[in-house]
């Protein structure tokens, strides 16, 4: 099998618990190292799937890796080639496929509650799982493209993640390790202490029983995992 092409945004927002997942399903990756200088590709010809990991920029930002990015996700779903985003990553997807990336009402950072809708494309995803705990850090959100569903939505952002066939497009962040967690805590610190909103929790708050709600989350991001490389070329 072609390796899965991950492209990294920020040296502490890398694949995570997405990475150990592929190594223990055998399946081959490659990460691009877009913060270290690294262009993206031309063409998905060597892979198998694209996946686009989070970053502090706007998709909406003059960077010359981001034009090459929308493209590559166009070619892919032009030809049926699995695509999946996190955070940044969907919003990279949204954007290439016609959605709107904006500002949210709120900045979501920590620990939150997510629900599944009652709908068949929903349920594909998650099968009969209803809510749960996910993570999240992001200040902008995007709109559904054309043609693609809303399968997950928190409080404080409608539209957490939306399927395309077999794309899956995430605001929230399922593939979150302990360390993670912790990195970004570290180095967001005064940031998370400056904002006073409900949808922004302490250090403390984010790191009450860690590892065992950074375990239930690996069990949510595995079933959609595994349904999203049973389509990998």
């Amino acid at each position: 099998m072609k390796p899965v092409a991950i492209f990294r945004h920020l040296p502490i927002e890398g694949p995570g618990y997405f990475a150990t997942f592929l190594d223990n399903n055998h399946i081959p990756w490659r990460l691009i190292k877009i913060d270290a200088g690294e262009k993206p590709p031309n063409s998905i010809a060597e892979f198998s799937g694209l996946v686009f990991m989070g970053g502090p920029m706007s998709v909406n930002d003059d960077l010359p890796w981001i034009k090459l990015s929308l493209s590559l996700i166009r070619q892919a779903v032009t030809e049926d080639m699995p695509v999946l985003g996190h955070c940044l990553g969907g919003q990279l997807m949204a954007k290439a496929l016609g959605g709107i990336v904006k500002a949210n009402p709120v900045k979501e950072m920590g620990w939150g509650e997510v629900t599944v809708p009652d709908h068949p494309i929903a349920r594909e995803w998650f099968g009969d799982l209803t809510t749960f705990n996910s993570f999240h850090w992001h200040g902008e959100a995007f709109s559904l493209p054309q043609g693609a569903t809303c399968i997950l939505s928190s409080q404080y952002c409608e539209n957490q993640a939306f399927a395309l066939g077999m794309h899956l497009g995430m605001q929230c962040h399922v593939e979150m390790t302990e360390r993670l967690v912790r990195d970004w805590c570290s180095v967001a610190a005064e940031e998370l202490a400056s904002l006073n909103e409900a949808s922004v929790q302490s250090i403390d708050e984010i790191e009450k029983n860690l590892p065992e709600r950074v375990t239930a989350l690996n069990s949510v991001a595995d079933r959609l995992y595994k349904k999203w490389i049973d389509h990998l070329k």
